[in-house]
């Protein structure tokens, strides 16, 4: 498909995931251009742009298009110098090896993730990420009624796997070295297109009013909707690449599947909204703060 504004925009995935052709981010990218990527972003939720070698300032620019930007995380360091971003580093135990959608621990997750690639394994090392809209349509109809009823308790406290190393471990300990619990809609409807998807990941550890056997059941339900293969799309990453994903209604996976060989990412996220359930209700925070500062979204 060709925009009016002349790039070109070719599906990756049946579902989800575009490549956006024609663009090179390193300029001043006209408005007109910047509101048919927004588009392109709500249709297809993630956006693949080869070959653009940005750099931190690049990077930045190009995200805050989108809206103000947040600091890199609520609880773990940035790079150096760059309060705006995050260093996904796997040789410092940062493999996000999970299913999960940005900082849903807090009341404000971003609104969009920007993941840079600067250095890449020979193999392995893909993103994997999830659309859960489809995901929702998917589910039968008295789960999709059940689904819109539930909130889930997001934290970034809970059981994880034992770590691999000292570095592993060290991180783990920062990022929760502040602890946050707060409650989503499991359903959250999109401040933009109104669609409906599924709001939990591997953040939601609970289901507010029940017990941990039966909120790990279905949990566990409506997460196997959102990763069926159909619904995902896989990013292969080569240096210089960027992607873009609306971090309001999918999930990511990085499979840690590339051993000790380095992998070297950069994100930069964009502030978002309070999400907001089927009746209208607004997430609200159980343990922790409203993490302002992380996130200037206004509450």
């Amino acid at each position: 498909m060709t925009t009016s504004t002349g790039f070109d925009i070719r599906k990756i995935g049946g579902r989800i995931g575009a490549e956006i052709l024609g663009v090179d981010l390193s300029t001043d990218l006209d408005p007109a251009v910047v509101t048919e990527i927004n588009s392109a972003l709500l249709e297809h939720k993630a956006l693949v742009f080869r070959d653009q070698n940005l750099d931190d300032g690049g990077q930045l620019r190009f995200a805050s298009l989108f809206g103000e930007l947040t600091t890199a995380h609520p609880t773990v360091p940035s790079v150096d110098g760059q309060p705006n971003i995050l260093p996904v580093d796997g040789d410092e135990g940062i493999r996000a090896n999970q299913w999960h959608t940005d900082v849903t621990f807090v009341r404000t997750p971003p609104k969009a993730s920007t993941l840079r690639s600067i250095v890449v394994p020979p193999y392995g090392g893909n993103t994997l990420i999830a659309n859960s809209a489809t995901a929702y349509r998917d589910l039968p109809e008295p789960l999709r009624e059940l689904a819109d009823r539930l909130w889930a308790v997001h934290t970034n406290d809970y059981d994880y796997a034992a770590p691999k190393s000292e570095k592993a471990a060290e991180h783990r300990r920062r990022f929760v070295s502040r602890k946050y619990r707060t409650a989503h809609p499991v359903v959250r409807v999109h401040p933009e297109t109104g669609e409906r998807g599924l709001f939990v990941g591997g953040f939601a550890q609970s289901i507010l009013g029940l017990g941990p056997s039966d909120s790990r059941d279905l949990l566990r339900i409506f997460q196997s909707y959102v990763t069926r293969p159909e619904n995902i799309v896989r990013v292969a990453w080569t240096p210089g690449d960027l992607v873009l994903f609306d971090n309001r209604i999918t999930q990511h996976y990085a499979p840690d599947d590339y051993g000790d060989l380095p992998r070297l990412l950069h994100r930069v996220t964009v502030a978002g909204d309070v999400p907001a359930g089927v009746d209208g209700r607004l997430s609200h925070v159980i343990e922790g703060d409203d993490a302002a500062h992380y996130t200037p979204a206004a509450a």
